[in-house]
């Protein structure tokens, strides 16, 4: 993972248009996917500062965060065995709870009874190229299973705020070079379907992964209609000071218009 925040944005964006010029250029299908997500959210966080160490809080026990549903956009295109996408999913948890217990948060005390507002967001952007390695889609109802590789930039903010101390805030931006798998099932013809796919990354200590599984239903040319269930971790290890170990897990339904 990585910390410089200038270079990302822009090394991510010429990873996005190489990807979307090279999927125009052989694209067999274009389209574009919108989903609603309902992830609850379990974990716990910590911020340190100028060697004060923070204490482990309780997303949900501590700061009384509680399940927020969100979306996704996506943006696919594909040909033969090769298929592109590129993916914007934002978590904006927040709350506002009188805390049980003393609470030390970037360098700050916050103590017994305290009135806390809270929030922790996450927005993430992904580019994303997946190949087939088998292809059977013009046989039976359909099958096919391929490797993928992701980039993720995630772009995160964490904050606590009383009326005694005021607000104290912290952000944290990472790279996340990703490597995963996707099947899919045709169940009846091309009209009902059944997709699978996940995704992970890891090392000293910082760990991410997201997977989902999906039905897809296709009531009309151009206009698939998805309901599935889509798991996320998040484990950050002193990325600027921030610990973190979150889990977001959830239903999702979505629709799909393609060309």
């Amino acid at each position: 993972m990585r910390r410089k925040s200038g270079v990302v944005p822009a090394a991510l964006a010429g990873f996005l248009i190489a990807v979307m010029i090279a999927a125009n250029a052989a694209a067999a299908d274009f389209g574009v996917r919108g989903f609603l997500w309902l992830p609850s959210i379990e974990g716990t966080m910590r911020t340190d500062k100028d060697g004060i160490r923070g204490d482990n809080v309780d997303l949900k026990d501590d700061l009384g965060l509680d399940d927020e549903l969100t979306y996704s956009v996506e943006v696919y295109a594909g040909g033969g065995n090769h298929h592109f996408s590129v993916m914007y999913t934002p978590l904006d948890y927040s709350a506002s709870a009188s805390i049980s217990r003393p609470i030390t948060f970037n360098g700050q005390a916050y103590q017994t009874n305290s009135v806390v507002d809270s929030s922790f967001k996450i927005n993430m952007f992904d580019a994303e190229y997946r190949y087939d390695l088998v292809n059977l889609e013009n046989a039976l109802g359909g099958f096919s299973f391929g490797l993928l590789g992701r980039v993720r930039y995630i772009d995160g903010e964490t904050r606590m705020s009383s009326a005694e101390l005021g607000e104290q805030k912290r952000t944290f931006t990472a790279v996340l070079p990703m490597v995963g798998a996707g099947l899919h099932i045709g169940l009846i013809a091309n009209i009902l379907e059944a997709r699978a796919k996940g995704a992970w990354t890891g090392y000293s200590g910082n760990q991410f992964y997201d997977a989902s599984v999906e039905i897809s239903l296709t009531p009309f040319p151009f206009l698939d209609i998805h309901a599935g269930y889509r798991v996320m971790k998040l484990e950050l290890d002193d990325i600027d000071d921030i610990y973190a170990d979150v889990d977001c897990n959830g239903p999702f339904v979505g629709i799909s218009i393609g060309f």
